[in-house]
């Protein structure tokens, strides 16, 4: 290529303009890198009627979903089966918790049709088992307890065959009477999870406490162990794996019944930043050693979510309990 005299002048330009470009006190930051998802993570986006059904039908009825709001990457698999995992008390939070991809900020009120058109849905979509959560309401007297006191009640009259599992949040410095009026509702799973290790609270759950989280954990059991207790963990935050085995421990102590843990995805670039991509094979230890440990139930994999095959996971666990009470009386 051949260059006029005017040319080289501009080039010469551009060079100069690049070099003082590099030079900036205030360069224009670089875009923060997100950790490729290795084979094992990855699926496919969701396209298919069952999927567009469910999505639908939450809408025709005004309900949010943790699956939507929390970027779940089984959202597909779930909603083709027609499940879904139902958010009431809206979709803000009232918490920034550095792992989740809720919305947070001021929350609208609360919604008296809610309870009804949960359980509208749950009998429209014929579900036999469904998982309720919320987000934080830490402006709410109760934090949002006799909301799925009302929600449990309404699917209790409409859909009474259907076994109920709530996921709460910690209902900060008012759970003991937020679970007092829950537990007496009877729910079929009280799930409540710890999320991570203690050491990393300070930076990935900065407004809760681990072992307030386990005391409202052991709390459900002291006021009714009929009902089964459930708890999760994320890997790949940076936590080491005593720590992991210690908050088996931790959970063991409290009579939880079933484990679950998955792999940590970073929603968004915002967010805390994936330490490491945990392998099948170290999810399939994890769960032998939880096992051991005496769990009922466990689920342990990379895609493993809190609701992930809850209905599957509910039956296995009711029959591991009545196997466990059947050894129990043969040996009295």
């Amino acid at each position: 290529m051949c260059l006029t005299n005017s040319g080289l002048a501009r080039a010469a330009a551009h060079r100069y303009l690049g070099r003082m470009n590099d030079l900036s006190p205030n360069p224009a930051p670089a875009k923060p890198e997100r950790a490729r998802k290795p084979d094992w993570i990855r699926v496919k986006a969701p396209t298919s009627k069952g999927y567009n059904e469910t999505r639908a039908l939450m809408r025709e009825k005004g309900l949010a979903t943790v699956c939507e709001e929390a970027a779940c990457p089984n959202i597909g698999e779930c909603w083709t089966k027609k499940h879904a995992t139902v958010m009431i008390l809206g979709d803000v939070c009232t918490r920034a918790c550095a792992f989740c991809n809720v919305k947070t900020g001021m929350p609208r009120k609360v919604d008296p049709n809610e309870p009804q058109n949960l359980a509208d849905a749950c009998a429209e979509m014929g579900l036999e088992h469904i998982v309720i959560t919320s987000v934080d309401r830490d402006d709410l007297p109760d934090g949002g307890a006799s909301q799925f006191v009302k929600v449990i009640e309404a699917l209790r009259r409409t859909t009474p065959d259907t076994t109920i599992e709530i996921l709460t949040p910690d209902f900060r410095n008012k759970h003991e009477r937020a679970v007092e009026m829950i537990v007496a509702a009877r729910p079929d799973v009280y799930n409540h999870n710890l999320e991570t290790v203690p050491r990393l609270y300070p930076t990935i759950r900065p407004g809760a406490r681990y072992y307030a989280s386990l005391r409202l954990l052991e709390s459900v059991k002291k006021l009714d162990p009929s009902i089964f207790t459930k708890s999760g963990i994320m890997l790949g935050l940076g936590e080491e794996r005593l720590e992991v085995h210690q908050v088996m421990d931790d959970m063991r102590s409290a009579d939880i019944d079933f484990l679950t843990m998955g792999q940590y995805l970073q929603p968004t670039p915002k967010h805390a930043k994936v330490m490491e991509f945990v392998t099948p094979a170290a999810f399939t230890a994890y769960a032998g050693i939880a096992r051991a440990k005496g769990f009922l139930q466990v689920a342990s994999s990379p895609l493993t979510r809190s609701s992930y095959h809850a209905g599957k996971d509910f039956a296995e666990m009711k029959a591991a309990r009545e196997t466990q009470l059947a050894r129990a009386a043969a040996k009295a």
